[in-house]
């Protein structure tokens, strides 16, 4: 199916190409989102009278969202989330969990502008790109710990789901005499 793009959409064509698609894409996804118009004789003429609208109300989108890309690229999140001691988390976090995060600082960000291959399932920080406009993108780091402490620890660097090794004498047991007194109880036993 042949549509006119109204907008840029990645990884298929600029404002005012007339591209050919899956028909499936063009209903769903670019003709429900306003993204495109069927590619008829009339679509074309009506997309050539309005399309000075168009490209100001894009240019005036992008510099909204260069505005809000300025303010955001760079910026720390922390997210707490229960899990095991290995890392890995209970449950995921998913691109709504990341989207509320965002807006809870200030940022008006939804969910669809989060780029997630699979949702984040391990502790860590975790670099997330975020697509404001189809020409602006930013990333943002988000920080998923146990604990507002463990977060502080991982954003210095430290590893939280290493084992600490400890020495049995700084604990101030007394092994020895634990093991001789368990010796001698099983030697009676024999």
């Amino acid at each position: 199916m042949e549509v006119i793009l109204l907008e840029r959409v990645a990884k298929l064509g600029q404002m005012g190409e007339t591209v050919n698609v899956r028909p499936g894409f063009a209903r769903n996804f670019l003709l429900a989102r306003g993204k495109a118009l069927r590619a008829t004789e009339a679509n074309k003429k009506r997309f050539e009278d309005q399309r000075a609208q168009l490209e100001a109300r894009n240019l005036d989108r992008k510099k909204d969202a260069e505005a809000v890309a300025e303010k955001l690229d760079g910026q720390n999140f922390i997210l707490i989330r229960q899990s095991g001691e290995t890392g890995v988390l209970y449950g995921s976090v998913s691109t709504r969990d990341l989207a509320e995060v965002v807006s809870k600082d200030g940022f008006t960000v939804e969910r669809g502008q989060f780029t997630l291959n699979q949702p984040i399932k391990t502790l860590g920080l975790h670099t997330v790109p975020v697509v404001l406009h189809p020409e602006v993108e930013v990333k943002v780091t988000v920080n998923i710990a146990r604990s507002p402490e463990e977060a502080e620890r991982q954003a210095r660097g430290e590893s939280v789901t290493e084992r600490e090794a400890f020495n049995l004498d700084d604990l101030g047991l007394e092994v020895g005499a634990a093991l001789a007194d368990a010796g001698e109880g099983a030697d009676d036993r024999g």
